[in-house]
């Protein structure tokens, strides 16, 4: 991917942080509180963990099936409402039963992304169209797997992984989400994924005609979507304390296809940027925090967000870019021009002295 993707998002973030800069110059403070680092960064990277992973999800299979899986947020919730039980029945609450109840939220998660997957890849169902019947009844499903209330993690291991492990400074959503990045890199540096739902993203016929089945590379999306829901709800469950399935991850979706495009992917498929979506993310949730904390009414965020948002995507549409494309080029065109004419007026002046001396 051509590093000119990644000039919107840092561009917007370099912003932010100007913003941030000028309402106070302790941005960059980091204090130590009960042996973790807290402060401005370590609350932006712990805030967005959530939403960094659902991003990379929603980038893969944006880039394969040229459409958005709306329904992340409810299949968080539905294989987090899964983890909570399977840790509230077990006797005692131990590291294994904590994994047990997060690789079972797993299966649950790969379930959930095969059913929005078969729609895509076999029905032809439109992704967001497909993805609509979850987002709309998943939530009731999630509310019967509580019992019809809001269950609570009241369990030390739960706790930490929900905020720090004791002798480590940093808090644990953000070594989880690091660690499931650096996942996703060695399994696109091993194995062809990137290559091939580019390849189907772009043009699935063609793909086809060399061999390559776009049936199974964008379910196969939709699977890896579903791993990403269980783990992002696993961390947000755990962050809380407790599972409400009315409130979790609600609305994430929005962000997650917003910090793909800020990223500089475009939505209608094709080549991808996984690291500008997390980029893109993280930018969201300095966005969001910078607004706090320039002390807007949280009833009006979502205007000054919106607003930030509708210019952003203008500077960032395909229209702008050859305009400033173009005019850059008259600049350089220009530059060479006056170039010449310099050169041209020295060689004229040199060659008058050494017709003088002759």
């Amino acid at each position: 991917m051509n590093l000119s993707h990644l000039v919107l998002p840092l561009s917007v973030m370099l912003l932010l942080v100007i913003i941030n800069l000028v309402k106070g110059a302790d941005y960059f403070r980091i204090t130590m509180v009960n042996g973790a680092f807290y402060g401005n960064i370590p609350n932006i990277l712990f805030g967005a963990s959530e939403l960094v992973i659902l991003s990379i999800g929603m980038t893969l299979v944006t880039a394969a099936s040229q459409g958005q899986d709306i329904s992340i947020g409810v299949s968080a919730t539905i294989t987090s409402a899964v983890f909570v039980q399977y840790v509230l029945q077990a006797s005692e609450v131990t590291l294994l039963t904590i994994v047990v109840g997060f690789l079972l939220s797993c299966v649950v998660g790969l379930v959930i992304g095969a059913f929005n997957g078969s729609l895509v890849a076999i029905f032809k169902v439109q992704p967001m169209v497909a993805s609509l019947i979850l987002f709309t009844g998943g939530r009731s499903i999630a509310f019967m797997i509580d019992g019809k209330l809001s269950p609570i993690l009241a369990n030390d291991i739960s706790n930490k992984i929900g905020t720090v492990i004791p002798g480590i400074p940093i808090q644990t959503p953000i070594i989880l989400t690091v660690v499931f990045i650096a996942l996703v890199a060695v399994l696109f540096k091993t194995t062809n994924l990137r290559l091939y739902v580019e390849t189907v993203g772009v043009n699935p016929n063609a793909a086809r005609l060399n061999g390559i089945n776009p049936k199974k590379i964008i379910f196969l999306t939709f699977l890896i979507m579903g791993v990403c829901t269980a783990v992002a709800g696993f961390i947000a469950v755990n962050k809380a304390g407790r599972h409400d399935s009315v409130n979790l991850l609600k609305l994430i979706m929005m962000d997650a296809i917003l910090a793909v495009a800020i990223g500089g992917n475009s939505l209608g498929g094709g080549k991808f940027s996984i690291t500008g979506s997390i980029i893109g993310a993280y930018t969201i949730e300095m966005l969001n925090r910078t607004l706090l904390r320039l002390e807007i009414e949280p009833a009006t965020i979502k205007v000054f967000k919106a607003l930030f948002i509708i210019i952003l995507m203008v500077v960032s549409s395909p229209i702008v870019r050859v305009y400033m494309r173009k005019a850059l080029n008259r600049v350089r065109d220009l530059r060479k021009l006056k170039g010449v004419g310099l050169t041209g007026t020295i060689m004229s002046t040199t060659i008058s002295a050494e017709m003088r001396d002759e």
